[in-house]
């Protein structure tokens, strides 16, 4: 990536606060045309002047400028030194995963989501990767997983769907003392609330598709580091493998990320409300809810995180209960993904942790009662009073 360090020191140098560099960007506009609205550049190839001469660009999977734009917009915004956009979450995942070789060995949450899981679970051990899953919000049990020859901690904080948090920064205190890599999939929180690189990580990782996207109409996925070397690794993957994000997916993730800041405040501000009311329906168990006093890694969420994102997850008192009120809600969305507008409301037993073992299922907590919920930013008592009917 050409003179990259220079949109850094141009981010710095301009000392803006969080919503203006959501809104403007890297560079923003386009400093060829000084369209606004940074262009897409739909093109496969790019045309060069001479032999060994080109404008910078010669292929849109090795570089292109609209995929630039956003890759050098996320890395701002996460405080690494380069980002990578490509096709999908998983293919981001895959892309974090990469840095791996054989023999090594990488801890992963425990209740990770399933996708990331089933990976664990079948092309890691083909590529003779050891993993083990370990609740990562139990910082001895993280200690007490690491071998010689582990390379790797992969976070989900908080983690999907269980509402678990782990410290970022004493998990890596405790990977630097082992030269231990420290990944975390922030795609829950965003850098608006959470910045991962800052409290030690070496890696972040985010479904794009879901909050920085945000309107759930294109998929993608983001990696971040804030080393050279490990970047270079991440390059080489994504130029190989072939996993980029198209251009106009990468224009549709720039625009979402503009409006990135109001949508968070009013995605958190709604769940707080949904979670408060949950609380106290009769037919509702237990909301696991990172924002409430009483959840058990309260004091860990709020030392590193300045929000609580918009994710919840609830337990009814019985599996017909589950069922109706999927079938019930009207305004609610029934759907498997999550970090839209809309408020989508899914069953993980089935629709996203289908792959995890059953035992290992009920173990968590993800059970036949277990119901997930992404708050969108409708207008709050709407949420609830659709709630409130699908729960009669």
């Amino acid at each position: 990536m050409k003179n990259f360090s220079n949109y850094i020191d141009y981010d710095k140098k301009e000392g803006w606060k969080e919503g203006s560099k959501f809104v403007h960007g890297a560079l923003g506009s386009d400093p060829m045309t000084g369209s606004v609205s940074f262009p897409i550049f739909q093109t496969a190839t790019f045309r060069f002047r001479a032999l060994g001469d080109s404008l910078g660009f010669d292929y849109t999977r090795c570089q292109n400028p609209t995929i630039e734009e956003l890759e050098r917009t996320m890395a701002i915004l996460e405080q690494g030194t380069e980002g990578f956009a490509l096709a999908s979450g998983m293919a981001a995942v895959m892309c974090a995963l990469s840095v791996l070789k054989s023999g090594d060995h990488v801890i992963l949450s425990d209740d990770i989501y399933g996708g990331t899981y089933e990976i664990a679970l079948t092309t890691l051990p083909d590529n003779k990767i050891e993993t083990t899953f370990v609740d990562l919000s139990d910082l001895e049990a993280f200690k007490a997983a690491i071998k010689p020859n582990t390379k790797m901690v992969f976070i989900e904080t908080p983690t999907n769907p269980m509402m678990k948090v782990a410290d970022i920064a004493e998990i890596s205190k405790i990977a630097k003392q082992h030269d231990i890599l420290v990944a975390v999939d922030n795609t829950l929180l965003t850098p608006y609330y959470q910045k991962p690189l800052t409290l030690g990580a070496d890696i972040v990782v985010h479904s794009a598709t879901k909050y920085l996207e945000g309107h759930n109409d294109t998929m993608a996925g983001i990696v971040v580091v804030k080393d050279d070397k490990i970047g270079q690794a991440m390059r080489n993957y994504l130029k190989y493998q072939g996993a980029c994000l198209a251009p106009l997916n990468a224009w549709l993730v720039l625009r979402g990320i503009k409006t990135l800041e109001l949508r968070m405040q009013r995605h958190a501000e709604n769940t707080k409300k949904v979670a408060e009311w949950l609380r106290n329906h009769p037919k509702v168990k237990k909301v696991y809810y990172i924002g409430f006093e009483d959840h058990k890694d309260y004091k860990t969420t709020i030392k590193q995180c300045s929000g609580f994102g918009g994710m919840l997850s609830f337990e009814v008192d019985s599996k017909e209960t589950a069922l109706k009120l999927i079938e019930k809600v009207d305004m609610i969305l029934f759907a498997g993904s999550l970090g839209g507008v809309e408020s989508l409301i899914t069953y993980p037993m089935i629709v996203t942790h289908h792959e995890v073992p059953e035992e290992v299922r009920e173990k968590l907590g993800i059970n036949e009662r277990f119901i997930r919920l992404s708050v969108g930013i409708e207008n709050v008592e709407d949420i609830i009073n659709d709630l409130k009917q699908a729960l009669e």
